[in-house]
């Protein structure tokens, strides 16, 4: 612990990369983990669920799933979310690239928080582009649908979806450009999310996770353990 704190009180610019990890600590159930959505049982698996074609092709049902499992409305930021908020606002931390679509940095009260995956928050109509916020899609009945009769969808990157080439530009540039990463609450096995880790070119490279990584052996400092332990010190 005193290495991390010593590591970023020496450091210009610290950007953080997150996973499902970071928010799980809010309350809000992960993905790969023994106890996650993916080894839940369902009539369809989530990877299919979740994916461009199911949405297309069974949109009730994917709407089903997704009001049920994807509504982070109820959750509020954890210790982690608050103090990258404030290492910010410090001039310290230049930037979250996170992997949730929670919105949790946001409402701690960080602002450049670059979402390779999207966010809940953000939803369009597909016929005519008119936004609608979460309350209105996770509070609606069945199927979302816009005043013009158009199908609403979430701006989350599903399976078979491209992520957003600006903000993966982004992610890559500040990234590139910080003297300390540090990686928390992801197992690193999601790609091409996990690739960006190869952009950075600083020596203090930071791995924050309960598991072992396949980057572990690459990092300055390795730390199992949880995220709330860590940054509560900090």
């Amino acid at each position: 612990m005193s290495n991390l704190k010593e590591i970023i009180s020496k450091s210009k610019s610290v950007v953080f990369f997150g996973g499902a990890g970071v928010s799980t600590e809010s309350g809000i159930p992960d993905f790969r983990s023994k106890d996650g959505l993916y080894n839940q049982q369902y009539k369809y698996p989530p990877e299919e669920i979740l994916s461009h074609t199911f949405f297309i092709n069974h949109t009730a049902e994917f709407y089903e799933f997704y009001k049920a499992k994807m509504n982070s409305l109820k959750y509020k930021p954890n210790i982690t979310h608050i103090k990258l908020a404030e290492l910010e606002q410090k001039g310290i931390l230049k930037a979250i690239v996170t992997q949730n679509i929670d919105g949790l940095h946001q409402e701690a009260g960080s602002k450049n928080v670059l979402e390779l995956h999207g966010s809940v928050h953000r939803n369009y109509c597909m016929k005519c582009g008119k936004f609608y916020d979460a309350e209105y899609v996770f509070n609606s009945v069945g199927i979302p649908k816009c005043t013009c009769g158009g199908i609403i969808k979430p701006d989350v990157v599903l399976y078979e979806e491209s992520l957003n080439e600006d903000i993966l530009e982004e992610a890559i540039y500040q990234i590139s450009k910080c003297d300390t990463l540090i990686v928390g609450g992801t197992s690193l096995t999601v790609y091409p999310a996990s690739g960006l880790i190869r952009y950075y070119n600083g020596n203090a490279l930071i791995l924050i996770n309960k598991d072992a990584t396949s980057f572990d052996n690459v990092a300055n400092l390795v730390i199992k353990d949880s995220l709330g332990n860590i940054f509560k010190n900090i």
